[in-house]
């Protein structure tokens, strides 16, 4: 069934048609066709951000958090490269956007017209595709294509670049039912592949589940199935950045985070383990550290969407290539069938070594009661906020680190962060997507100083929008990351890694209408985190936190996982070197 109406309302109509409610933009003349068509119709609530970079940030956030795709909607030209960075986070962490831009008419189309760019050919490398469209009668169905392409198989980024003339024009519009699509992704697994995964089960000492973003973005079944198949093996269960919260942090089988700044007893247990079974992650160079002594020992699996994300980095012995929720399905039915069979004796022994490890305390810091420490101001905040509608956003840095490290999730789609692109001024817009998903939740940016300066102007966003984001700044007047490495690695020359101009982050919040509040005495900060959640609005807490704090345990650059420095308070007694112990 088609319809007759000009380009620019058949990208209303296909939004609403693809369940589309909300739509992150800034407009400018080559899109404001659409913007007319917007503003004509009352389904679908656009929300004006400051700056494109933060559209689609936003719309991240949006789409991380409630596992539906975002959709921006930004101008040609310079609207379309401020894009860039965004669309290159959601693309390394596999996140399904939408990004619709404006283009100059077809016929100005390589004349170098009034913020024209070749939008396709710079967007290229970082979508999982994109289109020109140059006929209107083309433009639905392309439209239907971009969602479809999004959110199946691997998600991702894609781009639809929009001329001017055919959004004016006149043309047939196809429904989304009507359209058929060519790209379809693998989703069941090779039964073969997993009766031999489930084998090797059966005889492992020494197993270990890793896991990763994949398994969220599989939805909420994925977790579910996990968490069945974890448990009932009684396998230790640790993760990457991007997969916290598909298994529970109060879980009895979780070993918590693995990776450069991960924990000890994980990072051991993935170096010494016999058989590692990788569920949706991507053996990220944060994760694996030196390659030719990444688990040296181990029979490898890995379970994932994308055939191009399998022997990529490391070579594995059980390849599965599918959909997450449909492998484990089947894994679960196939263990089941041939009898549940652990080596439970072994796996208790490995169990103890496990918890030998654990014993170690490698988050354990020296506290202080005159100045703040990070990971204090972030066990307070956990303490203060577990139990409640909680959806946390980090900047990149530190504090990112910290917060994966002493916040807690037990569901996924909870945890916002920058994972493959690392994304200083990530947070504060996501969080403001994720406030918009979920309107009566609270939602915590944990930031630096720094990072959080990046995209500051989305607090007129905040404001406008009467959105009561929580901008959780650890503030060290310092680049921490960047301080930390030219500490450890460069000689203690801390070249540029420090402001000398830092703003009043309470008064910058009152330039705004919205709530400051500073916070420096550790006797002091219970009280400042509650005014923070109690408060109506939006709010900047800035917690004046110790300068040269370093975050461990890291694995340091050319090193196995299993030797890491420590913080020298989890190390009592070692010699110690830059505040740390190697062990």
């Amino acid at each position: 069934m088609t319809r007759q109406m000009t380009g620019a309302k058949m990208v209303v109509q296909a939004l609403k048609d693809q369940g589309v409610t909300t739509v992150f933009g800034y407009p400018g003349g080559a899109v404001l066709p659409i913007y007319d068509e917007i503003f004509q119709q009352n389904d679908i609530h656009h929300v004006l951000v400051r700056h494109e970079q933060g559209a689609v940030h936003a719309a991240e956030g949006y789409a991380r958090s409630t596992g539906n795709p975002g959709v921006a909607l930004v101008t040609s030209g310079p609207g379309a490269t401020n894009a860039v960075t965004g669309l290159t986070d959601a693309l390394m962490d596999s996140i399904p956007i939408i990004v619709l831009t404006g283009q100059v008419p077809t016929f100005m189309i390589g004349t170098d017209g009034f913020q024209e760019a070749d939008t396709v050919g710079i967007t290229r490398p970082c979508t999982k595709h994109n289109w020109l469209v140059k006929e209107t009668d083309a433009l639905a169905g392309t439209l239907h294509e971009a969602f479809h392409v999004a959110t199946s198989g691997r998600p991702g980024p894609v781009l639809v670049d929009i001329p001017k003339d055919v959004q004016f024009a006149t043309g047939n519009y196809s429904e989304k039912r009507t359209h058929k699509s060519y790209y379809a992704p693998q989703v069941k697994g090779d039964i073969d592949a997993i009766t031999a995964l489930a084998k090797a089960m059966e005889k492992a000492k020494r197993p270990i589940f890793y896991t990763g973003g994949g398994v969220i973005n599989s939805g909420p079944a994925a977790s579910q199935l996990l968490r069945e198949l974890v448990d009932a093996t009684g396998f230790p269960i640790t993760s990457t950045l991007m997969g916290l919260g598909s298994y529970p942090a109060s879980g009895k089988h979780w070993i918590g985070m693995l990776g450069m700044h991960g924990l000890y007893e994980a990072n051991m247990a993935m170096h010494d383990c016999d058989l590692m079974i990788n569920i949706g992650a991507r053996f990220d160079d944060r994760v694996t550290g030196r390659l030719d002594a990444f688990s040296p020992g181990s029979t490898k699996a890995h379970i994932d969407i994308d055939p191009s994300s399998i022997n990529k980095v490391i070579r594995v012995d059980i390849p599965i290539v599918g959909d997450v929720a449909h492998v484990l399905e089947d894994l679960l039915k196939v263990w089941k069938a041939r009898g549940r069979i652990t080596e439970k004796e072994a796996v208790a022994k490995w169990w103890k070594q496990i918890n030998d490890w654990q014993a170690i305390d490698c988050l354990k810091f020296r506290n202080s009661t005159s100045t703040i420490k990070p990971q204090y101001a972030l066990q307070r905040l956990e303490e203060l906020t577990k139990g409640r509608d909680r959806y946390i956003c980090t900047e990149v840095g530190q504090h990112q680190m910290w917060a994966a490290q002493y916040l807690t999730f037990e569901d996924p789609n909870r945890w916002m962060t920058s994972g493959g692109l690392g994304t200083m001024g990530y947070g504060f817009p996501a969080s403001i997507g994720v406030q918009m998903a979920h309107p009566e939740a609270l939602v915590i940016n944990v930031a630096g100083e720094a990072s959080w300066l990046m995209n500051m102007q989305e607090m007129g966003t905040a404001m406008q929008y009467r959105l009561p984001v929580k901008q959780f700044i650890l503030n060290n007047e310092r680049l921490g990351m960047v301080r930390q490495w030219q500490q450890l690695l460069h000689g203690e020359r801390y070249s540029q890694s420090w402001s000398e101009a830092l703003p009043d982050f309470v008064k910058l919040a009152e330039a705004f209408g919205a709530k400051g509040i500073i916070c420096k005495d550790p006797k002091d900060l219970d009280d400042a985190i509650m005014e923070m959640i109690e408060h109506p609005g939006p709010v900047i807490f800035d917690c004046l936190v110790e300068k040269h704090e370093n975050c461990f345990p890291m694995i340091p650059s050319g090193k196995p996982h299993n030797e890491m420095l420590l913080g020298d308070a989890a190390t009592d007694g070692a010699i110690e070197a830059g505040g740390a112990v190697l062990v």
